[in-house]
């Protein structure tokens, strides 16, 4: 980060200054340091005097840094248009790169009808060469797909296709983040235990590499696993630990993680702090998160329904029926 500094206090062509823009976001974007991402990797999308030597890397951090900003549209468009770019250059790996990566987004945003058409091209070229990592994560995708569409099954069998891919490269971080989406699969289908086995050996993996953020993720689903199995007290010693820790999450993230917090709280009787925390997932969803927004609408409708306001669960309920209908 010093000799990107010190590079751009020279006196240096606007391809070398785009570089070192380019080389600071990067870092940015690893440190979570979102704003300044953005910052850098557009001024250098603005420096390179000739489109052509555009680097795709740099595309696929900045529409990664806008999605997690909440900045859902800029980020589709741009890998849109990187997409276009791809097929147009024959770039078969660039191809499976954006369509991945836009295929994320369009999930984030809801549009899951988009989102399988551009996968199932995805999973088809990939498997025309022999690119593990572009093969893992387009399966990857096709279970985050199913998952968030409620098809358990799917999304776990395309869970384990992807981490036996990765099981066999020495790419440990995605091997670790395969490992939290299997144990976010498994409690969805309701096996804790196992939930609870994935999570330590992808916390394991992870190790001291991980940011704050994916730390919290691994906890977060942790305690939703602890208080599956009963262990009450540990689940919500865990949950106020993660807490602290969702200052620094992304928007999208932030709310998956309020949800998951009020599933805990409510799952350990503390119905107060669960509606709290519903109703923050409910703020967040409505920004960022549309494909767990029903969901959260269904969950703090059983809390106000318990609480003997029945027009109210009501009207949350129909807005998550309209979503899922929509869908």
């Amino acid at each position: 980060q010093e000799l990107f500094r010190s590079a751009l206090k020279r006196t240096l062509s606007h391809e070398d200054q785009a570089r070192a823009h380019a080389g600071l976001g990067q870092l940015a974007f690893r440190k979570d340091e979102i704003s300044a991402a953005i910052e850098h990797l557009e001024r250098a999308f603005e420096l390179y005097e000739d489109r052509r030597y555009n680097d795709p890397v740099n595309a696929d951090t900045l529409g990664r840094a806008y999605a997690a900003a909440g900045r859902q549209a800029e980020a589709i468009a741009l890998f849109e248009e990187w997409l276009e770019e791809m097929r147009a250059r024959s770039n078969d790996d660039g191809d499976v790169r954006f369509s991945v990566l836009l295929a994320n987004a369009l999930i984030d945003e809801g549009s899951f009808g988009r989102a399988a058409e551009i996968l199932g091209h995805a999973l088809a070229k990939s498997a025309d060469w022999g690119d593990p990592m572009a093969r893992a994560s387009t399966l990857w995708s096709q279970s985050r797909l199913h998952a968030v569409q409620g098809d358990t099954g799917n999304a776990a069998r395309y869970a384990r296709k992807a981490l036996a891919i990765l099981e066999q490269t020495e790419l440990t971080s995605y091997t670790a983040r395969a490992h939290q989406l299997l144990a976010f699969t498994e409690l969805e289908r309701g096996n804790p235990a196992e939930a609870l086995r994935l999570l330590r050996r992808g916390q394991e993996l992870l190790g001291e590499g991980g940011s704050k953020v994916e730390v919290a993720k691994f906890k977060l689903e942790e305690a939703r696993a602890l208080a599956q199995l009963g262990q009450l007290d540990e689940a919500g010693e865990l949950a106020m630990e993660t807490m602290g820790l969702l200052s620094e999450a992304d928007p999208p993230d932030a709310g998956r993680a309020y949800e998951v917090l009020a599933d805990v709280f409510h799952q350990i009787g503390e119905g107060d702090r669960a509606k709290e925390l519903y109703e923050l997932a409910i703020e967040s969803h409505e920004k960022h998160g549309r494909p767990y927004l029903s969901g959260a609408y269904a969950k703090l409708a059983e809390i106000l329904k318990a609480e003997g306001r029945i027009e109210d669960a009501l009207a949350l309920l129909e807005k998550a029926v309209a979503m899922k209908t929509a869908a």
